[in-house]
């Protein structure tokens, strides 16, 4: 059991590095979707996070459009956050498992971003609909930016009901399943 100096260190490893963690991982994924990295949410992420990536291109190269400098960023990371709370609880862990940990929570994370991000877009669609359209608001136009190689695919293939989109309920339906199975692992 731990007491509240551990605890407290405990959150605050997992509330940084988490945070981090993040803003890393939508910067991977915004270079992916190919979102505008001219909106002022993507500038402020490429900020936070262009020091570490820049030292590590120097010795680590994109592979076409997949940034393997921030890919490497994120699993070591999370690895290192994973080792830190485990020493803090006193457990040793080989690297197999750590790794298996850490790919494990990062599929989760990258998950849970795309289901936050729907949750979003529709959210501000029933919000704005009727006035101004999801492209006036930076993060209307981001979330749309991300979920469209998600809802695309769906939209097209999915009847055209009228005024109810019933891509993102889908989209949701397997991301959801998509968390069961990365967890199961």
């Amino acid at each position: 059991m731990q007491g509240p100096f551990e605890q407290i260190l405990d959150f605050l490893i997992s509330t940084i590095f988490g945070i981090y963690i993040i803003l890393v991982l939508l910067r991977l994924i915004f270079g992916l979707v190919r979102a505008d990295f001219y909106n002022p949410i993507s500038q402020t992420i490429v900020q936070l996070t262009n020091p570490p990536l820049l030292l590590l291109r120097r010795v680590i190269p994109p592979f076409g459009r997949l940034d393997l400098a921030a890919v490497v960023l994120i699993l070591v990371l999370k690895l290192i956050e994973l080792w830190l709370r485990l020493a803090l609880l006193g457990v040793a862990v080989g690297i197999g498992p750590l790794l298996l940990a850490a790919l494990r929570d990062l599929l989760t994370t990258a998950i849970w971003i795309f289901i936050i991000s729907l949750v979003v877009e529709v959210v501000l669609s029933w919000i704005q609909a009727g006035g101004g359209g999801r492209e006036g608001h930076p993060i209307a136009r981001l979330v749309g930016d991300v979920n469209r190689p998600i809802l695309g695919p769906l939209r097209r293939a999915l009847p055209n009901t009228g005024a109810i989109d019933f891509s993102p309920m889908l989209a949701l339906i397997g991301l959801y399943v998509a968390l069961i199975l990365v967890q199961s692992l």
